[in-house]
């Protein structure tokens, strides 16, 4: 709905040196990069410090994020350990994203966005970036399927048709479950 198109997506391991060159790669080739997982209380989530290493920044313990967690964490009369105190590191300058499912935050330097890598938490978090970036015309899509409809028989019509109307993109996608196999067509 706000007009920003997924053009490539990664699985990157919780290795400093390889998420450093592929963050600093792909905000250079892409207009928004969002990263998922890596910022919780775990010594593997490194996400954080590769990012502020990716802009050369500084990071600690931020007391506005801090603050959130401490409030969080005291509400359960729930200890505020080192573990979750680690979830209020923030690099330097960066903005925080907003997390209305277990308040630890994400936050934003320039065009890369930091959230959570569980997926409910990031669905939440999502809702605090829409109206930071600039997105296009609205993309509609809808996704069509086709009980029986192989591939290899409609792959001359599906070319005519996408001849026929250049602006519009589809895709065919075969599905194969037991007594149910076809083609599911994508179009938006």
């Amino acid at each position: 709905p706000l007009g920003v198109e997924v053009r490539e997506a990664r699985v990157v391991p919780d290795v400093h040196d390889t998420i450093v060159a592929t963050v600093n790669h792909l905000r250079k080739t892409w207009d928004y990069v969002f990263t998922t997982g890596g910022i919780g209380p775990t010594h593997d989530d490194i996400t954080a410090d590769a990012i502020a290493a990716v802009f050369g920044r500084h990071i600690d313990v931020r007391p506005d994020a801090l603050a959130l967690l401490e409030a969080h964490y005291a509400a359960r009369n729930t200890e505020m350990n080192e573990g979750r105190r680690r979830m209020a590191r923030i690099p330097d300058g960066a903005e925080l994203i907003a997390n209305p499912v277990s308040t630890a935050p994400g936050f934003r330097i320039d065009n890369v966005f930091v959230m959570a890598g569980v997926p409910a938490v990031m669905r939440g978090m999502l809702q605090d970036i829409g109206h930071r970036i600039e997105g296009g015309e609205r993309v509609h899509a809808s996704t069509v399927r086709g009980k029986g409809l192989r591939e290899g028989d409609i792959a001359a019509a599906l070319t005519e048709i996408a001849k026929a109307a250049p602006d519009v993109n589809i895709g065919s996608y075969p599905f194969m479950k037991p007594g149910w196999r076809g083609t599911e067509f994508g179009v938006n």
